[in-house]
This record gives structure tokens, sequence and C-alpha cells, in this order.
């Protein structure tokens, strides 16, 4: 399964699940509906440090299933894996993949990765991160409740905060996911303080990114708050990496204003994604035809159309 089957999935899973609860069809009129987050200006990394171990690594376990996303967890793996703090011994943090089982899963392209651990074997991790995935399970939901009682960050990268989100630690706080999935996000969890637009989002010891390279920009800002901007800065040197986005979670500002749909280049009302007309399923409503990605989002859409369009 690729990102973008990834991305569809997700987005029908929770329209089907939270229909009920949308708001008098106004949830989605216009970028507003979905800015709920409680500092409505500015998103503010949070300013206390992480404490490093006096000596050792620092653990961060990468969970993985079925269709994990390779960018999601690769991304971060490689700038923890590159840090380097001068005057401390060995590697600052430890990096171990942690699975159902240790059979040899799917991630996206077709690549097969060996998990190194179980949930019953896997060290007690300080940063867990948490990929776009497809296999998740309840096993794998009970481990990251457990384990994130006592982690330092627990993080999740694009659709990874659909997981994130399933466990029941969302609730309450805040949380982004990539712009696709910002609808179908806002409509199955309710009760998680959305922020659009953003980077990341950090609340207490929980993150989460925004999609593909912003998991490298909140490993980056996990890394800085252990070991502080100059560490961090020679670690983004090391890398090549000319992206900013670490010192500023409000640089996602490109993906506030909602895409507009057009008969020349249609979008799916359901999640936004670009469709071709010749092939797409297709629904007829107050005489205008609406085109969808997937037959799933079109049933969706049938079911309740008025919650969907622009201006109702």
């Amino acid at each position: 399964m690729n990102r973008r089957e990834l991305l569809k999935k997700s987005a029908a899973l929770g329209l089907a699940v939270g229909i009920p609860s949308l708001a008098a069809g106004k949830m989605f009129a216009g970028t507003g509906g979905l800015q709920v987050h409680r500092d409505t200006d500015k998103i503010k990394p949070v300013s206390n440090p992480l404490t490093p171990p006096a000596q050792g690594s620092i653990p961060v376990a990468f969970v993985i299933s079925e269709g994990a996303v390779i960018i999601d967890f690769c991304g971060p793996w490689e700038v923890f894996e590159n840090v380097s703090v001068p005057g401390r011994a060995g590697n600052p943090f430890q990096l171990y993949t942690v699975a159902e089982t240790t059979s040899p899963i799917h991630a996206s392209g077709g690549m097969k990765i060996l998990p190194e651990y179980t949930f019953d074997t896997a060290p007690v991790p300080k940063v867990i991160v948490v990929p776009a995935q497809d296999g998740e399970s309840e096993a794998m939901m009970d481990w990251i409740r457990k384990a994130t009682k006592s982690t330092d960050v627990t993080m999740s990268v694009c659709t990874g905060a659909f997981v994130l989100a399933r466990t029941g630690l969302l609730s309450g706080r805040a949380a982004t996911t990539h712009h696709n999935s910002y609808r179908s996000f806002a409509t199955q969890f309710p009760d998680v303080h959305f922020k659009r637009g953003a980077r990341f989002v950090e609340d207490g010891n929980l993150a989460s990114s925004g999609g593909l390279s912003c998991g490298i920009d909140l490993a980056l800002r996990v890394v800085a708050r252990y070991f502080g901007d100059e560490v961090t800065s020679k670690t983004v040197y090391q890398l090549e990496y000319q992206g900013q986005g670490w010192k500023n979670p409000d640089s996602n500002s490109l993906y506030l204003k909602e895409p507009v749909s057009t008969e020349a280049h249609p979008l799916c009302p359901m999640c936004n994604m670009d469709v071709d007309k010749s092939t797409s399923p297709r629904s007829v409503y107050q005489n205008r035809t609406y085109y969808f990605c997937m037959q799933a989002h079109k049933e969706l859409f049938d079911a309740a159309p008025e919650k969907f369009i622009d201006g109702s």
C-alpha cells in the first residue's frame, strides 16, 4: 500500500466513524472549523528542556506494522542516529524497532523490515516514534499506552496521529497530522484539540507532526530539547538538511487554507485529494457533479452530502 492509499484509507475510516457527530453541516466550511487548538494564534514549542541520562543512551522505540511509511520512521531514525554530543561517550540514542511479532513486515513501497523486538521483549523506551501505518492492533495500542506512562516524548508522524489518537492518549490534548487527513482526523477525534498548518504540535509528553518530512523536524526538536540548539544545528549540518521547521512549528502555514475544487481540477470533497474525472466515482447533488478518490468516499458523501459541500 502506497502513501496515497494509506491516507485515503485513514480518511475513509475516520469519516465513517465520525459522520454522526458532525456539527450542523458547518464543520468543514472554510478553514476555521478545524482550528480548535487552545492557542489560536501561534504554536509555541514547549520551553522546558528534557533531561538526558548522565550516561548511556536514550532508548528510542520505532513502533511499526504492515504498511509503515518509510520516511515517517527512517527520517527521524537518521536524525537520532546522527546526533553527536561533545564529551559524551557512546551514542546519545539507542534505536530499535518494535512490533507485535518479529516476522518481516512490508513497509511502504514493498520494503521488508525485520522488527528487532516484540511488545513483550522491547526495552523500556524514553522516546516512541509512531509512523503512518496500516496494521495497528490492540496489542500495539496497549503497549503504547503503557510505555507512554514513562516516556519523555511519544511522537507520531503523519497519519501515525490516528494510531496515537486511537489509544485515547490524545483526548483533550493538541495534535496535528498530514494535511490530506485534516477533515477525517477532526471528525473521528472531536475531543482532540486539532491544529491545521502545524509542522508539529507538542502537548506534555505527547507530540505529533504533519506529513512525511515533518517527522524529521519533530525529531530535531526532540534532540534540541535534550541537548540544545548547538548540538541540533551540528546534526542538521551533518545531515545536509536545509529545513528550518524544527525551529518554527508554524512553518506549515501553507496548509492553513483549504484547497478549492474546480471543474478543471476537481478534488475529492472528503479528503481534498486530486481525482481523475475520467475514472473517478461521481455523484450529482444540487445540479453539481462531485468526484471522489475512492468508492467509500462517494458512499459517505451520498449518505449526507450537505455536510461536505462548500458554503453549507
